[in-house]
């Protein structure tokens, strides 16, 4: 299997460059929910949820998405002010004791705007800008970069029997549009970042497909995130429940980062530090102790 070529794009993080595409960077989950599909609600609490960010950054972790809304199958949403409590707490006492980039994962618009107040540095809409169009004009004012992923319909109804006529296409174009739509208000097409939504309005055979085709997607000229943790198409292939799928998810993120991923958002990122350091070994085809 030859490596899809995987570009270098410079983003800028507040007042710092920010270079993707040297090596695979790792995105730290941190659900602060009662009802993640994963944890559970393990790290709901302010001081749990902090605890278990800065075991991320001690990890390995490039990056720690902090989110207020569990979006897994059939959930429904969370208020403003409720999402608001469980998020800004975490992200101002994170910002005291680590300069690790954060991203706030939401939908919302206030709750995007205030978390980057608090310190956040990056956007993380699962609806790609559609479920508040304010949230285009914080990522304008702000400039903070903003992940843009594909969702068919909602987390409520996105697993009702998702069907496309051309998977790799309408998703390609999805997105295209969307980086479209952003850019004529006012965000800045270099501080984007494109994600496939897996699990997002997809059957297993089209998460698949997009894990393994994931290079056809580097016509959007955009960074690449890959979302894969523990998710239920994992489960289905190998019959093991959502904490036993770290071998699953290690497979499908080294299919990733041959495809081109620059970002991998996981759970785990301990493991995946190490599965992300052999892929782009694997990838580079070298290694050298200095490096």
């Amino acid at each position: 299997m030859m490596p899809a070529h995987r570009p270098v794009f410079t983003l800028k993080l507040r007042s710092t460059d920010w270079i993707l595409g040297h090596r695979t960077l790792i995105m730290g989950i941190v659900n602060v929910t009662p009802d993640s599909f994963s944890d559970g609600g393990r790290f709901a609490s302010t001081r749990t949820a902090v605890q278990h960010a800065l075991e991320l950054v001690e990890a390995g972790a490039d990056i720690l998405d902090i989110g207020g809304e569990s979006t897994r199958p059939f959930s429904d949403p969370v208020p403003l002010q409720e999402e608001l409590e469980r998020v800004l707490p975490v992200i101002e006492e994170l910002r005291a004791h680590t300069d690790v980039p954060i991203s706030i994962d939401t939908t919302k618009a206030e709750v995007a705007r205030r978390a980057l107040e608090a310190g956040a540095d990056i956007i993380n809409d699962v609806s790609a800008l559609r479920f508040d169009p304010e949230m285009a004009s914080v990522a304008a004012e702000t400039g903070a970069p903003v992940i843009l992923m594909h969702m068919l319909g909602t987390p409520k109804t996105m697993q009702e029997a998702p069907v496309y006529q051309a998977l790799l296409a309408e998703v390609s174009a999805f997105l295209e549009e969307r980086i479209q739509w952003a850019v004529s208000r006012g965000v800045d097409r270099s501080q984007i970042i494109v994600d496939p939504g897996i699990g997002f309005g997809k059957t297993v055979t089209h998460n698949l497909r997009l894990i393994r085709d994931l290079d056809i997607l580097s016509s959007l000229e955009r960074p690449l995130l890959l979302g894969v943790s523990r998710k239920r198409f994992i489960g289905s292939i190998l019959d093991r429940p959502v904490q036993d799928r770290e071998i699953g998810t290690a497979v499908a993120n080294a299919f990733g980062v041959a495809a081109g991923a620059h970002i991998l958002r996981v759970h785990d990122v301990g493991v995946h530090k190490q599965v992300a350091l052999m892929a782009d070994a694997l990838r580079e085809g070298r290694w050298s102790e200095q490096e």
